[in-house]
This record gives C-alpha cells, sequence and structure tokens, in this order.
C-alpha cells in the first residue's frame, strides 16, 4: 500500500513539473497505453477491463478537445479526428470490436510519434542559435 503511495506521489509530481508539450505526449502515450489493454481485455473476454480501458482513453480524447486552440488552424482538423475517434471507441465498446480498437490505436501511435517528433525538432531548433552563438563566441 505504501508502495502505491509513493508511486503516485511521484507521478503527481511527475506531471506539477511538467512542461504543457509533456504533459501532452504523456496524454498520448495513456492513450495508446488504454487502447492497446483494452484490446488485449477483449481477447481475453474480460469486458469489464475493457470497458474501464476504452472510458479511458475516451477521457483522454475529452482532455484533448478541451484544451485544444481553435484560433490555431490546424485544431479544426484534430478536433474532428478527435471526435471521430471517440466515437470509433465507443462503437468498439459497444460491440467488443478488436478491428475497430485497432484502427484507433493506429491513429493514436500515429498521432503520438508526430507529437515526439515535433518536440525533438522543436528543441534542437531552440538549441540552434545558442550553438550558433557560441561558435561566433558570443
Amino acid at each position: 500500500m505504501a508502495l502505491n503511495k509513493a508511486h503516485a506521489a511521484y507521478q503527481a509530481n511527475s506531471i506539477a513539473a511538467s512542461k504543457p508539450e509533456e504533459l501532452t505526449l504523456m496524454l498520448y502515450n495513456g492513450l495508446v497505453r488504454f487502447i492497446t489493454q483494452a484490446k488485449k481485455a477483449m481477447e481475453e473476454n474480460e469486458v469489464n477491463k475493457s470497458h474501464e480501458n476504452l472510458i479511458r482513453a475516451q477521457d483522454i480524447i475529452v482532455e484533448f478537445q478541451a484544451t485544444l486552440d481553435m484560433n490555431i488552424e490546424i485544431s479544426q482538423s484534430l478536433m474532428l479526428l478527435y471526435d471521430y475517434l471517440y466515437r470509433r471507441l465507443v462503437e468498439a465498446n459497444l460491440k467488443k470490436d478488436t478491428a475497430i480498437v485497432d484502427e484507433v490505436l493506429g491513429f493514436a501511435v500515429q498521432l503520438r510519434d508526430t507529437w515526439d517528433q515535433a518536440m525533438k525538432k522543436a528543441r534542437e531548433e531552440a538549441h540552434e542559435p545558442s550553438q550558433a552563438a557560441n561558435a561566433s563566441g558570443k
């Protein structure tokens, strides 16, 4: 029990200390994890466990929708995609359909990997000016 409390405290501190872009990556990782766990539970005929994991995945998608800045052009497209993924997860949950889960998982992995690459590129670009200044002796 104490180990669970320590782990929960560590997770809470990790989240509190994270930048928004890191939190987004954590959410994408959680989305992939919950969808993967739901699929495994479906395959093992654990209906309640699959339901719980799909609900958690749906909750993450709702969070993504709630935090979109609709003043940014790509947000319109992301909203439509998140809406589609949410509806497909609901359908997968109702039908206990692993094919639908696989479809949504594919999108979730692509979104996560794209976000991860964007973060890496942004970090590289943020370091380039300081490296150029160091090279010129400034």
